[in-house]
């Protein structure tokens, strides 16, 4: 078997329990093929850079593959029927990246505290 990062763009109408639904539909497809998820991150609803079929927005999902190839065809080709998915990129990868995603990481990290608030000057070392 071979391993895959799988990310799926929503339509920006849909709640987000139907885009969590969506995942666990693309879950199943996989395992009637034969394959396991390894890891699904929702990112959420978030702008997309220019409008695709009208939407400004889109879910976001990453879901990490290990399943034959024709489990995969079969994935995207229900992928492509179905009206809630705007936009989905299947790639193999040589092995599975089971961390949390850069996506989901920024948001967890603590502010840095050595940056000066809003209106506080910085002291100014040109003198």
């Amino acid at each position: 078997m071979a391993f895959y990062e799988h990310t799926v763009l929503a339509r920006q109408d849909i709640s987000p329990q139907q885009a969590e639904a969506l995942n666990d539909i693309i879950k199943n497809l996989i395992e009637e093929g034969g394959g396991h998820i390894a890891k699904i991150e929702y990112w959420g609803l978030r702008n997309l850079t220019y409008r695709v079929k009208k939407n400004r927005k889109a879910h976001y999902s990453l879901l990490a593959i290990d399943a034959p190839a024709p489990a995969v065809k079969e994935m995207e080709r229900q992928l492509s029927i179905n009206e809630d998915v705007i936009r989905f990129l299947t790639v193999r990868v040589e092995e599975l990246d089971l961390e949390l995603s850069p996506v989901l990481s920024r948001r967890d990290r603590p502010e840095r505290s050595d940056r000066p608030e809003r209106g506080e000057r910085t002291p100014d070392f040109a003198e």
